[in-house]
């Protein structure tokens, strides 16, 4: 049943990729609109697939890259629903919409989780620990995409391609510098709440705060790179071009953390060790 929702999400995902991608094209807001809307009514069997994987394995699903990837995606995509309605960047859907469907196509054929996981798995705390950094992973998610816009658009401006496809179809430096803030003031928080709570919870289940395991190292320089990028747009005034690398540089440490740490490095956080018994 969970992965019959999950087809029904991805449909909807494609279906707004089409409708994001022909706003994009054809510049018609009805289209964008409807994209919402219908990545909306995907996001409701997407949150119902996830409860009733988190029913059927008795602890939250989070034990395999594919479960993951689900979780991910579920926050990629409430995260880009609130930022559409509080702050509509609406060509950030042509980016946003695919990259959503391609995350629950790979979720979809990577196998879900089986059989007996770590006790480490078995908490709420742990459930907390993981949907708050990765609700952070999805807000700074888009503000790499932001960033991919923000150098685009700035070629096309320095090359003066005043009449050029994608100078007429993206929005403003300044607009995509504020998408670049909005993203960073929700997704650094919720960043470094989950890494306190997984910290937290590393002292109950384990007697220590911090391991230095490869994923702590890695989501620490990730911690860095994105305190240096708000430190410096509050106090120094970062703007454009610098903020947009520094975000995109972030999120690349952040990919190298969620796949790296956890498929090639040997440690309490690799899936390895979520599906065997200590």
């Amino acid at each position: 049943m969970a992965d019959v929702l999950l087809y029904l999400s991805l449909m909807a995902y494609f279906g707004g990729t089409a409708l994001w991608l022909g706003f994009f094209l054809a510049q018609r807001e009805g289209l964008c609109r409807a994209g919402a809307w219908v990545m909306g009514l995907g996001l409701i069997p997407h949150t119902l697939a996830l409860c009733l994987r988190a029913w059927n394995y008795g602890h939250f699903p989070a034990a395999t890259l594919g479960d993951t990837l689900l979780v991910l995606d579920w926050a990629l995509v409430a995260a880009f629903l609130f930022l559409n309605w509080r702050f509509p960047i609406k060509v950030l859907g042509a980016l946003a919409a695919p990259l959503a469907a391609l995350m629950i196509c790979g979720a979809l054929i990577l196998p879900p989780g089986r059989g007996p996981v770590s006790p480490l798995l078995n908490s709420l705390w742990l459930a907390v620990h993981i949907i708050l950094a990765l609700l952070g992973y999805a807000a700074l998610t888009l503000a790499f995409l932001g960033g991919i816009f923000y150098l685009v658009q700035e070629r096309q401006l320095k090359g003066k391609k005043f009449g050029s496809f994608f100078y007429r179809r993206l929005p403003s430096l300044e607009q995509l510098d504020a998408l670049n803030y909005w993203c960073l003031t929700i997704g650094f928080p919720l960043f470094t709440l989950g890494i306190i709570a997984g910290s937290l919870y590393a002292q109950h289940a384990l007697g220590r705060f911090w391991s230095w395991d490869p994923k702590e190292v890695l989501t620490l320089i990730a911690w860095l790179i994105y305190a240096v990028l708000l430190h410096e747009r509050l106090t120094v005034g970062w703007r454009g071009r610098r903020a947009a690398l520094l975000a995109i540089c972030g999120f690349l440490v952040l990919v190298i953390t969620f796949l790296g740490a956890n498929l090639w490095f040997s440690s309490y956080h690799s899936f390895e060790s979520f599906t065997r018994q200590p």
